[in-house]
């Protein structure tokens, strides 16, 4: 039989007051237990409840309260603050471009010196003299292009200054808008720190993995990683093996920046000493129908 004083140390809600929130929350977030016991009638022996209900009641409460809690914490956490950021500037540069064509089109038809893209928005935007009659909207649709176009740069800007702050080691072998964008697509540093380097290979791919997969196209060699120089800089015959390198060292440097945070230099070197000798082997002829196996060991590091 349990005594009083171990039934009242034997459920999340040991010395609590109904309805402390905060304190409930808390000790569901931090406390654990070594078995199950009959944690409805336990509540309602210690008088913490007055009945097996009520507890239900007051544990979806206090379970509900402390999710939101995690949440908040989570999405301030830097990382996160960095996923809103690389996504808002490629939403203001995906409408900015958007818009800028139907700008173009539309004034096509009453500007004889319409232009094409961001450039004729701004130009557009800043023309000393007033509108033709009727063009007013065409100059105003250019002051939001051209808005929009300003945003983004001043988000790309923020994240270049934040992404070596999270990621130290990630933003040097990725560059920060390309580290930032690995790990927005992962949902975050600490995901992207649990991919292996073959998923990190082909974040941004999904849509030819799953076309791949379905039987209706070849396995993707890469992603978004294709924009590396490593990668893009590589004759398209090696450049599977490059893609390999540079996801195994990204993948590593991903691990190192979340679980330490230490600035490891070494992969840099060790990054380019591998793509270096991949080059050297396209240029020289030698790697054209290579075995992919020999690359196989990238994956793993």
């Amino acid at each position: 039989m349990t005594d009083e004083a171990d039934t009242a140390n034997a459920g999340w809600f040991s010395d609590l007051a109904p309805g402390d929130l905060e304190g409930a929350s808390s000790a569901i977030i931090g406390g654990a237990a070594d078995h199950s016991e009959d944690w409805p009638q336990l509540a309602v022996e210690t008088g913490y409840v007055d009945s097996a209900g009520a507890y239900y009641d007051q544990l979806h409460e206090a379970t509900m309260h402390a999710t939101r809690r995690e949440v908040a914490k989570r999405e301030q956490a830097d990382d996160r603050q960095l996923v809103h950021a690389v996504r808002a500037m490629d939403d203001c540069t995906r409408t900015a471009n958007e818009l800028a064509e139907r700008l173009a089109e539309w004034a096509g038809t009453v500007d004889p010196d319409a232009g094409t893209g961001v450039d004729y928005a701004r130009e557009l935007a800043t023309r000393e003299h007033d509108p033709e009659p009727g063009q007013e909207p065409l100059v105003s649709l250019a002051e939001r292009v051209a808005a929009l176009a300003d945003e983004a740069d001043e988000l790309r800007e923020y994240v270049e200054r934040q992404t070596p702050t999270v990621a130290p080691n990630l933003s040097a072998l990725a560059g920060p808008v390309l580290g930032a964008r690995l790990i927005s697509l992962a949902g975050g540093l600490e995901t992207l720190a649990k991919k292996p380097s073959g998923t990190v290979q082909i974040l941004g791919a999904e849509d030819a993995l799953f076309a791949h997969l379905r039987g209706h196209a070849p396995s993707p060699k890469h992603g978004i990683i294709y924009t590396h120089d490593a990668v893009r800089g590589t004759h398209p015959d090696e450049r599977g093996s490059a893609a390999r390198a540079v996801a195994g060292k990204l993948a590593i440097a991903a691990r190192v920046d979340h679980y330490s945070g230490d600035v490891k230099p070494e992969l840099e070197a060790e990054l380019a000493e591998r793509i270096e000798t991949i080059q050297a082997r396209s240029a020289d002829g030698s790697g054209a129908g290579t075995d992919d196996s020999e690359d196989a060991g990238e994956s793993d590091e």
